[in-house]
């Protein structure tokens, strides 16, 4: 199978093409890829390191009013098919396949005016712009979220696949997350992260909600601030209470995620979709505090999906503070019971099999040409 990847810009697009190219590889042994992507995107550095080749174009997304650069921008979307199509002439893909991000538009567009078999993959309840343009040219949208059709009227097909990355976590050793935070396998461990970058509010919350950890002695809490925050984090919490409490592990990145998340009793975290696949392949129970600067407030509708399910609680940043995150903890892992039914309410959400969906999907339209 010869299959060309695209999607960028964060790590949101790329982890499941990269998930996808997995699973190929898997189950085609004798697979080839090319990624093409932006030359300014997370993809220009995280593709080569997995060992697939990588062309990049130069485009960028359209703002949200009238301005000379939106004309630069329909440009450069022009030129960017125009290449694209040069590169999958030379390729000769069997299907082409884009998750997400401005850099897709062009690459998939190409290949649907080549008659290339073709999928885009969203992953948030709300659709963006360029998965939403596209969906009028492609062979398949695949969709993280059962009942999405609504959100793809011209669409030809709609499959529900759930979110690939959620095979990649769902095989990780929860042993190796134990060993690589020092913690006991016994450890109820509560993961609080912000995403790769971290987040202000969340991080002034986790300060704030330092001093009553020794509440919760029974509980392991750990903290990724992201590299930015790191320093100011730990100097304030520091001042505040001297040593860290000894149930606090305060991290500035962690580079096996899935690991530590497969070792992970509760999350608190943002409510990118790609995350929300990774937890609910695994059932953990979360407190979702979705970040109220994206694009038509889709992390909320994520949230909220988890929340009316019952996996998980939602803390909008308004509402958030110390105490209230704390109270959100406690609640949760105080009770054997909520923690049980959240849990199975977050297992019964992911598709840990989503990989293999999405691949048996590009199989039968390469069979159907």
């Amino acid at each position: 199978m010869r299959v060309v990847l695209s999607g960028g810009g964060t790590g949101g697009h790329i982890y499941p093409a990269l998930a996808v190219a997995s699973q190929c590889a898997e189950e085609f042994p004798n697979s080839k890829f090319l990624y093409i992507g932006g030359q300014r995107g997370l993809e220009s550095s995280l593709v080569p390191k997995e060992n697939i080749p990588f062309e990049a174009i130069d485009i960028t997304g359209f703002r949200r009013k009238l301005s000379l650069e939106n004309v630069k921008t329909i440009m450069r979307f022009l030129k960017g098919v125009r290449t694209s199509k040069k590169l999958l002439r030379e390729f000769k893909p069997d299907v082409v396949i884009g998750t997400g991000g401005y850099v897709c538009g062009p690459v998939v567009y190409a290949a649907a005016k080549l008659g290339i078999p073709s999928i885009i993959h969203e992953q948030n309840a709300i659709p963006g712009l360029t998965n939403r343009f596209l969906s009028k040219y492609v062979s398949t949208v695949a969709v993280s979220f059962d009942n999405m059709n609504s959100a793809f009227p011209g669409a030809k097909n709609i499959v529900y696949t759930g979110n690939p990355r959620a095979t990649t976590v769902f095989a990780a050793d929860k042993n190796k997350g134990y060993d690589s935070l020092g913690l006991p396998k016994s450890s109820s461990v509560v993961l609080v992260v912000g995403g790769s970058r971290g987040a202000k509010a969340i991080n002034e919350a986790m300060i704030q909600m330092a001093p009553l950890l020794n509440k919760a002695e029974h509980l392991r809490f750990v903290y990724v601030t992201g590299e930015s925050y790191y320093a100011s984090t730990m100097n304030t919490i520091q001042s505040q209470v001297g040593e860290l409490p000894d149930n606090l592990l305060v991290l500035p990145y962690v580079h096996n995620m899935p690991e530590v998340l497969a070792s992970t009793s509760l999350i608190v975290n943002r409510a990118g979709a790609s995350f929300l696949a990774e937890i609910t392949a695994l059932g953990i129970p979360s407190v979702l505090i979705p970040s109220p600067n994206v694009t038509n407030n889709h992390q909320e509708k994520n949230a909220r999906t988890l929340e009316r399910a019952g996996a998980a609680k939602v803390i909008l940043e308004p509402e958030l503070t110390g105490q209230s995150l704390f109270d959100a903890i406690k609640r949760i892992m105080g009770d054997l019971e909520v923690h049980a039914s959240m849990s199975e309410a977050s297992r019964r959400l992911g598709k840990p099999d989503s990989a293999h969906l999405v691949v048996e999907e590009m199989r039968r339209l390469i069979q159907s040409r």
